[in-house]
């Protein structure tokens, strides 16, 4: 009993935390990293380098908790969020618009292709059967021909067989003009080289310039354009 009220009438330590401390720091020293010799550390760098260590762990533990964003950042993505949705919403309609642009213009290529074809094949048709109209009024005056050389055995006076032959010649004449061909026709025998073509030439001191003396085959125009030129003799001046 004296020894434990001995015990209760000790004083108070009052630097017992201080003890505490030192075994902390002990402990601490324990834990310190290892310097290398040659180079000393004091004990009070040696607590703040660990305080620093510890407060850095327990900030990097109380960024990593989870915690709700701020209102303004909390808009921001909102309305990012739909700002992506809206440009979403219209690369797909971009995209759509393409393939269906995409289809069209095939379809157009596919189109003109059979435009081509079919132009093509009308073009070599036009070619072939152009001068179906012109063929079919020839053919009576074919049948002429044929009805004056069986008539031509039987008849003695050849004035009928002239004017037989005299008949189918209108015919054709009046056939070509119908279709936009005309004979040309010589004026004042005078030559022009653009529409006459002279094949046989002749010296003369009567004229000063060319002029046509004799025509010896008909030329003709197709409408304002020489289908053949007339061939004629020409006169020439004498040459000094």
């Amino acid at each position: 009993m004296s020894a434990k009220k001995a015990e209760k009438d000790q004083p108070v330590d009052l630097n017992q935390p201080e003890k505490q401390e030192e075994k902390t720091e002990l402990k601490i020293k324990e834990k310190a990293p290892v310097i290398e010799s040659g180079f000393k550390v004091s004990e009070q760098e040696e607590i703040e380098y660990l305080q620093e260590e510890r407060e850095e762990k327990e900030a990097c533990a109380a960024s990593g908790q989870s915690a709700e964003p701020p209102p303004d950042l909390k808009e921001t993505i909102i309305k990012l969020q739909a700002e992506l949705e809206s440009k979403n919403r219209e690369i797909a309609g971009l995209k759509q618009s393409v393939e269906e642009l995409k289809d069209k213009f095939l379809r157009s290529v596919a189109e003109l292709d059979n435009i081509r074809k079919r132009t093509e094949r009308e073009k070599e048709e036009f070619f072939q059967y152009a001068l179906s109209d012109l063929l079919r009024d020839i053919l009576p005056i074919i049948d002429n021909f044929e009805r004056a050389l069986k008539a031509s055995g039987d008849e003695v006076d050849g004035k009928t067989f002239r004017e037989g032959v005299e008949l189918i010649y209108r015919m054709l004449l009046n056939l070509v003009k119908k279709h936009g061909v005309r004979p040309i026709q010589l004026e004042n025998n005078k030559f022009d080289p653009n529409l006459h073509q002279a094949l046989v030439s002749e010296e003369s001191a009567e004229v000063s310039e060319p002029e046509i003396k004799e025509e010896l085959q008909k030329g003709y125009l197709l409408h304002n354009r020489l289908l053949r030129p007339t061939m004629v003799k020409v006169i020439i001046p004498k040459k000094n």
